[in-house]
Order: C-alpha cells, then structure tokens, then sequence
C-alpha cells in the first residue's frame, strides 16, 4: 500500500500539522491518535509499557510527543529524531490531515461524545491562567480567544454539541475520518469502553497488532501499570507539562487524570437532549460508526 497523503494542513490556537512534514516515519513507528479526552494518555501508557516490557517509572508526556501540537518546538521535535527506542507518537488529527504511511501503525482510540465532554469540561475549566496564556499568545487569526468559560458541564455539553467540539477543534469529522480508515491491517480502532471493560484482552489485542509478545511475567507488570489507579498515582508521568514552574492545571497533574469513568451525563442530560444527540451522532457518522461511538 503507498502512502496516503494528506489533504490539507490544519493551523490553528491547537495544531500545526505542518510539524508531521518533517518527522521521517519509521517502519516501527506507532501513531496514537484521538479526539482530546478519548483514552490518550491511557493509550500512550499501554503502549509505553508493551514497548518497555512493563518498566516502573517510564514517563509517557517525555518519550511520547504530541507532534501536531502548536506549541511542540524544534528542540522537541530533533528529541522525536533522535529517539532510539521504538516511538509512539501523539497525534489529535483528523486522518486526512496526516500522511498515513504503510510502514507505520495507527491506533485511534474513541469514546461516547458524551462522555468525551464531560471530561473535556474537566479538563478545560480546570485548566490554570497559565494554559490559557500560552494558548492565547498565538495569532488572533489561529481563532478566538479561549476563556474558561462555564462551570456547569451540561452547559459546556450543549455549547460543545451546538459548535462541534467547542472550545477545541471538531469532533465528528475526527471520528469519521479514522472510521474512514479501520480496514487497512496497519490502522486498529480501540473504543474506550473496552479499556474499561476488559483491559487485559484490550492489551492483548493491542500487544499482537503491535507484533509485541510479552512474558507471562511482563504481562502481568504491563496489565498492573496500566489501571487507572496505577495512572492516577503516577500522574506526574502522564499530564503534559512546560517546564518545573509551570501548572497546567488547577491541582496539578491529578486534575489531568481525572475519573477516567463514563455515564456522567446520564442523570443529568434530559431524554430530548440524549436523542439530539443521538440524532446528530447517527446524521453526522452513519449508522454503523454511531452505533460503535456509543459503545453498542
């Protein structure tokens, strides 16, 4: 299979995909890519420990870089180049804004759009003066000024539905363009709800794709350092961070890492607004990707 080319670059107060230009692939490459707050870091983690046969203290947010980042600079970007170690690399694109190459493989993970906002919530509201600072030292051109906004996740919810994927970047064009690209035997879909429900037959699967044969012995370290609670307690390895002095989020790395849990919304959302956005989902992905985004 030849590369596929991207068909356009996305610059905004988020991305520069521009970045992915001029990182050459490598046949072991991995590319973890999601929409924010689908299981990233979770995914980041397990591969970490498949690749580091079920190492203590392996810092994901050091080795694992979110190349399309707009605020990952040259110097981080010679560091991806000049990683020995087999990489796996970050991305939030959307499929058609990244060369897929044949000698990589994709891993994009998904989750209930419902429950990718009440995390998202957490994650924006929560997010310090100096997360907001940075991004907003951009172009005012990159888009609009980001604030804080609401501290009530059904209002972030219904802002977020109305304005696709608001205050990040679009979501349903994030999940179609991946569907888009599960049949090729270098692309895998993960769903968040597997992690949960089954995490040692997900990592499993995962380890195959990814031609990884852990030990018996290893698989277990790998399985153990991949909870939620393993994460939570071992924040300051997961959250991204700039520099020592800076925090990104209001109470730290442990704020990054949140519940990690699913449902929220639904003793808070009314029955109308649980079937528009079930009506959106179904007219935006099609029946068959609505239904998997859901879990079904």
């Amino acid at each position: 299979m030849p590369d596929l080319p991207k068909t356009r670059d996305i610059h905004s107060r988020y991305f520069n995909s521009a970045h992915w230009d001029g990182l050459a692939l490598r046949p072991d490459d991995i590319v973890i890519a999601t929409w924010a707050k689908s299981g990233t870091t979770w995914m980041q983690q397990i591969v970490s420990q498949l690749i580091f046969d079920g190492a203590e203290g392996v810092d994901i947010q050091d080795l694992s870089k979110w190349v399309d980042a707009i605020g990952c600079t040259p110097e981080e970007l010679a560091e991806v180049a000049a990683q020995q170690h087999r990489r796996f690399l970050k991305t939030h694109l959307p499929a058609d804004a990244l060369t897929i190459s044949p000698i990589a493989k994709y891993i994009y993970v998904a989750r209930d759009g419902r429950d990718v906002a009440w995390s998202a919530h957490n994650h924006h509201y929560n997010a310090s003066d100096d997360y907001f600072a940075a991004l907003n030292a951009h172009p005012l051109e990159l888009g609009p000024l980001l604030v804080r906004g609401t501290p009530d996740p059904r209002e972030f919810f219904a802002k977020w539905l109305a304005e696709d994927g608001h205050p990040f970047w679009p979501f349903w064009e994030n999940v179609r363009s991946w569907w888009a690209l599960r049949a090729p035997p270098n692309v895998m879909l993960v769903h968040f709800n597997d992690l949960k429900s089954d995490l040692p037959a997900s990592v499993a699967r995962i380890a195959r794709f990814l031609d990884i044969s852990p030990t018996s012995a290893a698989m277990e370290q790998i399985l153990s350092h991949s909870t939620f609670a393993y994460m939570k307690a071992h924040a300051n390895q997961m959250a991204p961070s700039v520099g020592e002095e800076i925090e990104l989020w209001t109470g730290g790395a442990a704020t990054f890492i949140n519940k990690g849990t699913n449902g929220r919304w639904r003793d808070v959302l009314s029955v109308e607004e649980i079937a528009g956005y079930e009506a959106r989902a179904l007219a935006e992905l099609g029946p068959d990707c609505a239904a998997w985004l859901a879990g079904r």
